[in-house]
């Protein structure tokens, strides 16, 4: 449940706007290419996690199989990561806010739910877990709801938008590819930001009863709920409405239901959005305070990191991350219209970075495989090695992308001040860093 709450947040309930705004159609021709890529990803992912659950898997695993110089730089990355998609999903509530209450200055709302999802992460795991939990449900719900009434609107033709409503909507305004193919590939930098966040079941793992059982599960559900949540919702919801319609800056869900016209559908639906941004949020809190923990663990960060307090949470760690994450609450002070722009394009990449060095330590366990020096994991990813590196190559083609389109550039300068920043900080963790011993096979399960 907490993969699925991660997922499905701003980039697809208000994010696919700019991007359908930009594709047309083709946009869940994107959605469906980036979820087979996440697909690769996250088997590779569970590969490694059958072979070796820990909390903070991925800076572990680069650690193990790349050197800990990539576990110190992914440890941190992916905290950067979380940092700033917590800002760009205080940004979005702060907006959804605005539907009912445009008074309210968006910094208000964005500091008002900083400061109670803050207290949500330090009271314990079990009622994070329980409010993640229903926060997920409250989503699934509403879009397998929103696809039914949409199908609804198709098939009998019901509401203010049932006399264009049509299949046709999908190639009848400028074909699939409206704006081109070119135009079409470029928005791929928003598509994978709204996957950011399936890979929350590695950091969880540690923490999981059963991993075992749980981790497949949640792994091998995933195509399914790409299908449905993604690809699925938007299919209906540009069939009922014309892509033309939709622009950036408006959640396309809530747009649609104000078309249908059916009474408080479109306040219902921003509810929905609303609860989405604070799920996504909520979970970055809770990995921000075990990415530290675990770099503290390693002597990457400093020890009171570490720490967990008298509830069995990294207490220290989580209020860090939270106070930078008011940075998001300055920036809906400063630049409102511009802030959620700024930190997707900055958490886009980092999340990229993420998935890569996930890509390359499979790709170096499953060499350590072949050779006989670990142990196979019981849960292989399917294609081994090979559909590591297709994921890995458009990960790098979707980083290309991003240095060529101006509005998502600015993300690689903040990239190359931070690379600056974990350089210098590496010179000093070094000399306290003790250098892991060589990766022995792992013991074999005791029989049965």
């Amino acid at each position: 449940m907490i993969a699925i709450g991660g997922a499905i947040g701003v980039g697809l309930f208000m994010g696919a706007g700019a991007n359908i705004a930009k594709a047309g159609p083709s946009i869940i021709l994107m959605y469906a290419l980036a979820g087979v890529i996440i697909f690769f990803i996250m088997r590779a992912l569970g590969e490694l996690l059958l072979y070796r659950p820990i909390s903070g898997s991925f800076a572990e695993y680069a650690r193990e199989f790349l050197g800990p110089f990539f576990g110190y730089v992914t440890g941190w990355t992916y905290w950067l990561n979380w940092v700033v998609t917590g800002m760009a999903e205080l940004t979005a509530a702060a907006i959804y806010v605005h539907f009912w209450f445009p008074q309210i200055p968006q910094w208000v709302s964005a500091l008002t739910f900083l400061v109670v999802l803050f207290g949500v992460n330090l009271i314990s795991v079990k009622i994070f877990g329980e409010v993640e939990f229903w926060f997920s449900m409250v989503k699934v719900t509403a879009i397998i709801g929103m696809i039914v009434i949409g199908l609804g609107v198709l098939t009998l033709g019901f509401s203010d938008a049932g006399d264009t409503a049509t299949p046709a909507n999908l190639w009848s305004h400028g074909g699939i590819f409206p704006n081109g193919i070119g135009s079409s590939l470029m928005t791929l930098q928003g598509v994978m930001f709204a996957y950011l966040a399936v890979e929350l079941v590695g950091v969880t793992a540690g923490e999981s009863e059963n991993p075992e059982k749980t981790l497949p599960k949640a792994i091998n559900t995933l195509p399914w709920r790409i299908i449905i949540f993604y690809v699925g919702a938007l299919a209906v919801i540009l069939s009922v409405v014309k892509w033309t319609e939709f622009t950036a800056g408006e959640s396309p869900f809530v747009y649609a239901f104000e078309k249908i016209g059916i009474p408080l559908a479109a306040g219902i639906v921003n509810f929905v959005v609303l609860t989405a941004a604070l799920s996504s949020c909520n979970s970055g809190m809770y990995s921000t305070g075990r990415m530290l923990r675990g770099l503290a663990k390693n002597r990457e960060a400093p020890e009171a990191f570490g720490r967990l307090n008298s509830r069995k949470t990294p207490a220290i760690g989580i209020a860090v991350s939270v106070s930078l994450m008011g940075i998001g609450v300055v920036l809906n002070y400063f630049v409102p219209a511009k802030a959620f722009e700024y930190v997707t394009s900055v958490a886009t990449a980092a999340g990229i970075w993420t998935w890569m060095m996930i890509l390359a330590s499979h790709i170096r366990y499953r060499r350590g495989v072949e050779t006989g020096r670990l142990r196979k994991s019981p849960f292989p990813a399917p294609g081994g090695s090979t559909c590591s590196w297709i994921a890995l190559i458009f990960l790098l083609v979707v980083t290309v992308m991003i240095g060529i389109n101006p509005d998502s550039r600015v993300c690689l300068y903040v990239g190359a001040v931070w690379a600056v920043g974990l350089a210098v900080g590496w010179q000093f963790v070094k000399q306290h860093h003790q250098e892991p011993a060589a990766a022995e096979p792992a013991p074999a399960p005791a029989p049965r």
